[in-house]
């Protein structure tokens, strides 16, 4: 007889290297939660089915970091919005740009497409709301009052209002008809973050940096409740498709939330960190994260997950009687009416100025045909993007994610203080799993053993090579179960004060190099680190010098080669990571010039700054023929590192 498994409640599902550079904005679809959409600040776009780890379509065209991204319902469109201001529309069926719409003088911070018509709102760090025509290329409307960055937009599910939050502590309702607003929520005492519609009734959610989320009645334009005991900022808000409760995204939490009264039904330790967005489908709860470069999903199984009052978790009010919760299918407010076909364009009822009228133009013509869609997997791409008739669209919808077996009885999900939340982390797979044949979809790169990888991750949430019971006395026989205090702690420091010389040198180190740079240029600080001999801190100053692509010079590359020789080489993930971004930030700002140089024909005279320049291409090259070798032998390399190295390898085709 098979003896049930006991499954997680949640567990991590894949982590990817999304980007060449850090990743600065992601969003799952809707409509089916298995297609994501990453930003970063390389510029580009790319799109990938959720628990897969190859890039599907990478979207190119805007030239600075992306801020904001969003999927139309029905997955066929995407929108990104630039810290420039810029946004473009690309129709992912067709792989090309759809719509470029300037206007914004700042930022995108966010974006929403309407649930019915052809329209997008977005908001920007210039403290305006634009609604956009995306058939006709134009701004209908720009909303005005807001005095700090809008971070969130949300259209009513009827389509008929859009919501904002901004960083002025507000929550203002827009009326699109009539194009003016119609109730400014106050409340928040910092950033608001998100909100959210309630799918049926007349109600508004919100989450604040001030740690609170709190419920608004869109008939009465009054706060309903107020939950106020977190201990982190709320980053994310989802109400269940049938609008039973909430679901909040913390800090390595998820929490779920009734209204009337507030309460928390339940407290799910999820090791997601920052979370960024969160969808359902197949009553599972998907949420993503991101960190640098990488990019994260994790799965919560709400079919284990209460979402009435049968067991609450704190939040009922000693002074409020527990209220019965409202049987499925009756509502306590006014129900949206959705209209049977697509909702028509919202009244103009002011005219607005020629800046804002935009037609289509040469200029625009171009910034299309300089936007591409480079589709990166065909076969999936076909598969989500290009169906046979009847065939469903999006990744397979009716398959849930297999949950792995629990580590230990007990351990997946447990009630505990909010303020414990940040530090557990027994209920994800990076514990032991059991046999591989039961293994879930996990990325190549979660670490399933415990001996030290060849590879070491940059993040990770247990020490490489190390055991507790190492630090332990050993137990002589087995009736001794009580260790001496001080023998116990001489164990445990042991190697404590070496570990301490090690990062006093360190900041040392980086403290001398700082002195340079403050004195000097970056050249003579580049040239102190190398002296040092400790790659550590050459890794600590290229990280930084990598966020300002001006601070690089010819004479930098020099210097720099050698080391990124040594990086790419290295064991460790983050200093690969940091030689890979100093590497294509090289090859896309120099190769040109240095091959250039090097193919010129020689000039007549003496020239002592060409020569000069010459000397330093032809280093330079010496050098990148010698890390191509490395990279060639890296290319092969499966998950993240393999992406990385392919793409640089693409990048240098031009040295063989």
């Amino acid at each position: 007889m098979a003896v049930a498994v006991t499954t997680k409640t949640a567990w991590k599902l894949q982590e990817i290297m999304a980007h060449s550079s850090n990743v600065s904005s992601v969003v799952l679809g809707k409509g089916s939660g298995r297609m994501l959409a990453t930003g970063g600040d390389d510029c580009r776009v790319n799109i990938w089915s959720v628990s897969k780890p190859n890039c599907i379509m990478s979207l190119t065209g805007h030239t600075t970091p992306i801020e904001s991204l969003q999927v139309n319902p029905n997955e066929k469109l995407i929108v990104a919005g630039s810290r420039s201001g810029s946004i473009r529309v690309w129709d992912l069926e067709a792989a090309k740009v759809l719509r470029t719409l300037p206007g914004h003088k700042a930022n995108i911070c966010s974006l929403h497409f309407h649930p019915f018509g052809s329209f997008v709102a977005s908001g920007s760090l210039d403290t305006n709301i634009k609604l956009w025509d995306v058939r006709r290329k134009g701004c209908i409307f720009t909303f005005k009052g807001h005095t700090e960055a809008v971070r969130c937009l949300r259209f009513s599910p009827d389509g008929k209002w859009v919501a904002s939050a901004a960083d002025d502590h507000t929550v203002k309702l827009w009326d699109l008809t009539a194009g003016k607003l119609m109730f400014e929520f106050t409340g928040h005492t910092g950033p608001v973050n998100v909100v959210e519609f309630h799918p049926n009734e007349y109600l508004l959610a919100s989450g604040s940096s001030d740690r609170t989320v709190r419920f608004w009645d869109l008939e009465k334009f009054q706060v309903v409740s107020c939950i106020e005991e977190e201990a982190t900022p709320v980053r994310c808000v989802l109400f269940n498709p049938d609008g039973c409760c909430l679901y909040s995204g913390f800090q390595d939490s998820l929490r779920v939330y009734g209204w009337e009264p507030e309460r928390c039904f339940d407290v799910v330790l999820v090791n997601w960190g920052k979370v960024a967005d969160l969808s359902i489908s197949n009553n599972q709860l998907i949420g993503v994260s991101f960190a640098q470069s990488t990019v994260s999903s994790f799965v919560v199984d709400l079919n284990r997950v209460p979402k009435s009052d049968s067991v609450p978790h704190g939040l009922i009010r000693d002074d409020q009687p527990l209220v019965p919760p409202t049987p499925t299918g009756s509502s306590l407010r006014r129900i949206y009416d959705r209209p049977s076909t697509s909702c028509s364009k919202p009244q103009r009822v002011k005219h607005n100025s020629e800046s804002e009228r935009h037609s289509p133009s040469s200029e625009d013509d171009r910034d299309e045909k300089e936007s591409k869609a480079e589709i990166q997997n065909q076969e999936d791409y076909k598969e989500i993007f290009q169906p046979k008739n009847a065939i469903c669209r999006t990744p397979p919808r009716n398959e849930p994610f297999p949950a792995p077996p629990e580590d230990e009885p007990g351990t997946a999900k447990e009630a505990v203080k909010p303020s414990q939340a940040v530090d557990v982390q027994t209920s994800l797979p990076k514990q032991e799993l059991p046999d591989p044949d039961q293994r879930p979809l996990i990325a190549s790169s979660t670490s399933l053993s415990r001996t030290e990888p060849s590879v070491i991750p940059a993040a990770r949430n247990e020490p490489i090579g190390l055991k507790a019971s190492d630090f332990l006395p050993a137990v002589k026989n087995q009736s001794q179960t009580e260790l001496v205090d001080e023998e116990a702690m001489s164990q445990i420091r042991k190697g404590h004060e070496t570990m301490c010389v090690v990062l006093t040198s360190r900041h040392k180190n980086l403290d001398a190099v700082r002195a340079v740079w403050s004195t000097s240029d970056i050249k003579n600080s580049l040239d102190s680190a190398v002296a040092i001999n400790d790659l550590s801190v050459v890794v600590d100053l290229l990280n930084i010098v990598n966020q300002k692509a001006s601070l690089w010079k010819l004479d930098l590359c020099t210097i720099v080669l050698p080391q990124i020789e040594k990086l790419l080489q290295s064991k460790y993930e983050s200093y690969v990571q940091t030689g890979c971004t100093s590497l294509k930030l090289i090859l896309q700002r120099f190769l040109p010039l240095i091959t250039d140089i090097l193919a010129a024909p020689p000039s007549v005279g003496v020239d002592i700054s060409r020569e000069e320049r010459l000397h330093k291409c032809k280093l330079c090259y010496k050098q990148l023929k010698n890390i191509s070798n490395v990279v060639k032998n890296k290319s092969g390399l499966s998950g993240r590192h393999g992406s990385a190295f392919r793409e640089l390898l693409l990048l240098m085709a031009v040295l063989d």
